[in-house]
């Protein structure tokens, strides 16, 4: 299970509609909400020591990074392997999941947006496949 799940998406009615679902879930507790990526980053850097499994919810279009730049970054700092990316995305882009392999150490998956109860069920369980 995951400590803290990062929602990132510059759209703010895209993370409310998912923090919606996580609470149908009772997960409302662990979910940290970003619309700026950096942002994000920040916490995540500032968490890096906390090694309990963790989970972000990363779109993959925004305007200040995208979503690959921000995975690069997490690389090029050398992230912990704890955290856990599913690219949540309206893209339907083969070239998006093939980026994407560039960081088998943290992308678990994908799934189209807006998520749905079923995905996060799957995502939780452990149970979400690529």
């Amino acid at each position: 299970m995951y400590s803290e799940i990062y929602l990132v998406d510059d759209l703010e009615m895209t993370n409310l509609m998912h923090q919606v679902l996580l609470r149908q879930l009772h997960l409302e507790d662990k979910v940290k909400s970003f619309t700026n990526p950096e942002e994000a980053l920040d916490d995540l850097r500032f968490n890096k020591s906390n090694m309990a499994p963790k989970l972000v919810l990363l779109d993959i279009n925004m305007p200040e990074m995208n979503g690959f730049e921000f995975l690069e970054f997490m690389a090029l700092e050398e992230f912990p392997l704890n955290i856990d990316v599913i690219m949540v995305t309206s893209s339907t882009e083969y070239a998006d999941k093939i980026l994407a392999e560039k960081y088998p150490q943290f992308v678990k998956g994908f799934v189209q947006k807006p998520l749905q109860i079923e995905n996060l069920v799957e995502i939780m369980t452990g149970s979400y496949s690529l």
